[in-house]
């Protein structure tokens, strides 16, 4: 029962060193949307003429080739392209690009995609959301399928994920 103890103590210790470590390591950017690649990734030029490939954070908008997948491109164009915008940045996903929470003003263009109906909600990225994040995203699937918006005016919307599987 001690050592089971123990190593309750010690995972408890690592979760919340890395939980400090991974917050830590937040990268705030700022600049301008110069390109808009499709309905969650655009590049972001810097001050100093930086460009940053960057992946909206807990979100999956249809594929090009998907209904609505250029509809979600039109859709975050209309809101960001050519402004300026603040990227809370948490990791890099396995193709390079950055992993944000975009910023226009105050408000998160993220979940401006899914309120549209331009985007699903990523769950299974969601443990990586503040729980305020997570609750907004949620709610804002929920009104945009109510409300039928975008992709959830299709008959049988296919999420991403299982899009890119076939």
């Amino acid at each position: 029962m001690l050592k089971l103890l123990s190593f309750i103590v010690r995972l408890s210790v690592f979760a919340s060193v890395t939980l400090t470590t991974s917050l830590a390591s937040a990268e705030t950017l700022s600049g301008r949307v110069v390109s808009i690649t499709d309905g969650d990734t655009v590049i972001l030029l810097d001050k100093t003429h930086q460009q940053y490939k960057i992946r909206l954070a807990a979100i999956d908008a249809p594929e090009k080739a998907q209904p609505f997948g250029q509809k979600s491109k039109t859709n975050l164009s209309a809101l960001i392209f050519n402004k300026d915008i603040t990227a809370v940045c948490s990791k890099r996903d396995r193709y390079g690009r950055l992993i944000c929470k975009v910023l226009l003003g105050v408000s998160d263009v993220n979940l401006e995609q899914i309120k549209a109906g331009m985007a699903w909600h990523y769950r299974k990225y969601a443990k990586e959301q503040t729980s305020q994040d997570r609750e907004n995203y949620e709610i804002a699937e929920f009104n945009a399928k109510l409300r039928r918006l975008g992709l959830w005016n299709d008959k049988n919307p296919i999420p991403p994920w299982d899009w890119r599987k076939h």
